[in-house]
């Protein structure tokens, strides 16, 4: 069974990645035991930002700052 707190972080990941217009359908997020795993491909939505592999930085970096994650891995191709 899923950890509640893991839960709540995918939540907390997703809706980063939407308030900026960032396509994660092709991505797997996952979050096991505080760590946010991100894989697969990202890409902007139409009209979103140009550069998505620093606005994913961005996210990263606003996310450790959370206290449900511990860490972030990115293990994904960044399309534009």
């Amino acid at each position: 069974m899923a950890d509640p707190k893991d839960v709540e972080a995918t939540k907390i990941v997703r809706r980063e990645f939407n308030r900026r217009a960032i396509d994660v359908t092709l991505a797997d997020i996952r979050v096991s035991h505080g760590v946010v795993y991100i894989r697969g491909t990202i890409k902007p939505m139409r009209g979103g930002v140009t550069d998505v592999k620093h606005e994913v930085e961005i996210i990263a970096r606003n996310l450790r700052t959370r206290p449900e994650v511990r860490d972030v891995v990115i293990d994904a191709i960044f399309r534009t």
